[in-house]
């Protein structure tokens, strides 16, 4: 089996409503789609995170994939390790396109589902969280505003977890989850600021947090030195996706005990399969493990559930923005009880529909990126 053809688009999806986080309000998706096609007529689909710089780095990726086999992986990845090293999160996520395409081909040409190539289902249905934005809410009274949309979402989706996108303020950020667990008592609940606060100011909202059992608190400030200041004093296990985001990362966030979860990611770590490695050292050493997020369509939706169902770690609810998007590439997911499922099917389950692709595909090219 060889490559023979591969294909780049980037679309632009827009959102229902706004996303707010403490750095950015943004309306809308854009992502980078690889139709991958080999010598037998097999098509494999990748997508990634981001859009004209990756892939610009995808397009100069195909010159070396095209005349290979796509289960030669190992030697895909060992061959371009270097990428990141130059190009940070772009060269993770120019990767892990290439990377999700070879699995879907793997799967289809094996006539099995990546969830089974990957050990198998350990769990049926995935939960994913529901996430609360400030753009959920009334400025003028964000605690009942927010505890009121809240409530509204997880009784009409049937969310067993939420997490609040935190702010620069962390005061209010602390009242915006007080008024949550008031109002949801059994709900697992989450702040994530995105490093937004000092180290005494995460300091003080974790000693107001402590009482409201959050699942954990995620990010509340930058870098490893700093957050195991704040896990040192702070008995709320600390998450991040922002200051272990990398292999070199892992060991010294072990040996300061900086976090407690770590939150993988096929397109930052660069793949299926190094996202596997990733939840066995969480295993290893005692930590916890979920998925982050970075507003996936269906096919890197369908990869994150093909881990998140293969993995015994992976036990808490997901990030994903899936239910957020106004459409989809590909015949939209059934999101129903505060879940996903991992599609049936060989492969990664899901076809694109190429009329959907072509129209996002227009929309950006008038449009431009909605990502840097």
């Amino acid at each position: 089996m060889k490559i023979v053809d591969l294909e780049v688009s980037v679309v632009n999806l827009p959102m229902r409503k706004g996303f707010t986080s403490s750095f950015e309000t943004k309306q809308g998706e854009t992502r980078t789609i690889v139709r991958m096609t080999t010598d037998d007529g097999l098509v494999g689909w990748g997508e990634t995170m981001w859009g004209a710089p990756v892939a610009r780095l995808v397009r100069q990726l195909a010159d070396d994939v095209i005349g290979t086999d796509p289960r030669a992986l190992e030697a895909f990845h060992a061959r371009h390790r270097m990428l990141p090293f130059f190009h940070g999160y772009l060269g993770y996520a120019a990767l892990a396109a290439i990377d999700v395409a070879c699995w879907d081909l793997l799967g289809k040409a094996a006539g099995m589902g990546v969830v089974n190539l990957l050990g198998g289902r350990v769990r049926e249905q995935i939960p994913l969280t529901a996430l609360i934005t400030r753009s959920d809410g009334d400025e003028r009274d964000y605690p009942g505003s927010l505890a009121d949309a809240t409530e509204q979402i997880v009784a009409e989706h049937g969310f067993t977890a939420v997490k609040l996108k935190g702010s620069t303020d962390a005061r209010s950020d602390v009242a915006i989850m007080q008024a949550l667990r008031e109002r949801l008592p059994q709900v697992e609940l989450r702040v994530d600021p995105n490093a937004a606060w000092s180290v005494p100011e995460s300091i003080r909202a974790g000693h107001a947090l402590e009482p409201l059992g959050l699942e954990y608190l995620e990010d509340p400030c930058q870098g490893l030195e700093q957050m195991a200041r704040v896990a040192e004093a702070v008995r709320i296990p600390l998450c991040t996706n922002m200051c272990v985001v990398r292999w070199e990362d892992l060991a010294p966030a072990v040996r300061l005990n900086a976090v407690q979860v770590i939150h993988g990611d096929v397109y930052k770590w660069g793949g299926i399969a190094t996202t596997k490695h990733l939840a066995a050292h969480c295993d290893a050493f005692g930590l916890g493990m979920n998925l982050h997020s970075g507003g996936e369509l269906g096919i890197a939706t369908a990869a994150h559930l093909a881990i998140a169902a293969s993995t015994p770690v992976l036990s808490s609810a997901i990030d994903s923005m899936y239910y957020l998007h106004d459409d989809d590439i590909i015949d939209p997911l059934p999101f129903e009880g505060g879940c996903l499922r991992v599609p049936d099917g060989v492969g990664l389950g899901v076809e694109v529909d190429e009329e959907k692709l072509a129209h996002y595909t227009a929309l950006n090219a008038r449009e431009g990126d909605y990502t840097g």
